[in-house]
């Protein structure tokens, strides 16, 4: 495990001044059936996007708050990487992608009966976004209901 001390120090100085903002957390729902029957999505901010989907803009002031849409089916392999944080290292995510976007793992627990199913698709957002305002404003708003259209029971979140 990383921690602060292992960073250049213009990134711990940086991530000490940095106004991080709080969200009053409540669960907005509770699983409403067993988890042996429930579909299960990921939202990862590893910053993936298919070969046929732009990357994410690493030039972007802010960040980029835009999303990529990741078919469940999608060979994992083919993903680019466009994370904006030059202090992420993207070695261990390219040696085995389902440490960002576990679908195979999902695949293999709803294969054991362990969770109901997988969704039919995936959001990737860009990991490092200092300014989130947009992104919690618009994007994270219409991909919540994309996973309600999509009738996702629960959503796996892996932040990069």
């Amino acid at each position: 495990m990383a921690s602060l001390s292992d960073l250049k120090l213009s990134y711990r100085l940086y991530m000490r001044a940095y106004m991080y903002r709080s969200f009053d957390w409540r669960p907005g729902t509770v699983l409403a059936k067993p988890l042996g029957e429930a579909t299960i999505a990921c939202v990862t901010t590893a910053s993936f996007s298919l070969p046929h989907q732009p990357p994410f803009d690493e030039k972007l002031r802010g960040g980029d708050y835009t999303y990529r849409e990741i078919p469940s089916a999608a060979d994992l392999k083919t993903l680019g990487i466009s994370h904006r944080s030059e202090a992420f290292d993207p070695n261990g995510i390219q040696a085995d992608y389902n440490l960002a976007l576990p679908v195979d793992r999902l695949r293999e627990m709803a294969a054991n009966g362990e969770i109901g199913g997988v969704a039919g698709r995936h959001f990737s957002f860009q990991g490092s976004i200092p300014a989130p305002g947009r992104l919690v404003k618009q994007t994270a708003p219409e991909v919540a209901a994309k996973l309600r259209e999509d009738g996702v029971d629960a959503v796996l979140l892996t932040p990069v």
